[in-house]
C-alpha cells in the first residue's frame, strides 16, 4: 500500500513538473496615451512653424525659394554653375553661417561663428545645416529655413536658441575639400 501510495505521488509530481512555463504579466499596463498625445502636440507644433515659415516665404516676392525634400526651405543669395562638385560623405567643408529667428534677429552672426570645418557626416551638426551643406557648391551662399526639429529640436542649444525654436540660416561655402 505504501507503494501505492509512491507511486501515484511520483505520477503526480511528474505530471505537475510537466507543466509549461506561463509568461509573467505585468502588474501595471498602461494604454500609450502619453505617447500619441506627445505626437499630436509635435504635429501641431510643427504645423504652426511650417505656417509661420511659409508666410514669410509667400512674402517674399524676390526670392525663388525651393522646398527641400529634408523638411526645410532655402533659397540662393549667390550661386554658382551646376558643374561644380557638391561636397559627399567624409569631405571635408570650410564653411560660415549666421542664425536668426523669423523675425530677422541675429542670435549668432558670422563674426561670432567664425569660420567652421566640417568634415561631412563624421561630425556633429544640427540636422538641417548638414543636409543643407549638401546642397551647395564651393562659393555659394544660400539662406535656409530650418523649423524646429530641424535645427535645435526640443532642447535649443541650451544658450540663446530657445526650445522649439525655428531659425533662419545663411550658409556661405569657402571651401571644399574632396576626399576619395
Amino acid at each position: 500500500m505504501f507503494k501505492s501510495y509512491i507511486f501515484i505521488f511520483t505520477i503526480a509530481l511528474l505530471a505537475w513538473s510537466c507543466k509549461t512555463p506561463e509568461a509573467r504579466r505585468p502588474v501595471k499596463t498602461t494604454s500609450g496615451s502619453y505617447i500619441n498625445t506627445s505626437v499630436e502636440r509635435n504635429k501641431k507644433m510643427i504645423a504652426e512653424e511650417e505656417k509661420d515659415i511659409l508666410a514669410i516665404i509667400k512674402a517674399d516676392t524676390i526670392n525663388d525659394i525651393i522646398n527641400s525634400e529634408h523638411g526645410f526651405w532655402y533659397y540662393f543669395v549667390e550661386k554658382k554653375s551646376d558643374n561644380d562638385e557638391k561636397a559627399d560623405f567624409g569631405d571635408i567643408v570650410e564653411f560660415e553661417y549666421e542664425i536668426k529667428d523669423l523675425n530677422g534677429n541675429t542670435i549668432y552672426s558670422k563674426d561670432e561663428l567664425g569660420k567652421q570645418t566640417y568634415h561631412m557626416d563624421k561630425e556633429e551638426l544640427f540636422t538641417g545645416l548638414r543636409e543643407g551643406l549638401k546642397l551647395l557648391n564651393e562659393g555659394e551662399t544660400a539662406t535656409f529655413y530650418f523649423p524646429s526639429h530641424k535645427a535645435y529640436g526640443y532642447y535649443g542649444d541650451l544658450n540663446r536658441i530657445g526650445t522649439n525654436m525655428p531659425i533662419v540660416s545663411t550658409v556661405t561655402i569657402l571651401n571644399i575639400k574632396q576626399i576619395n
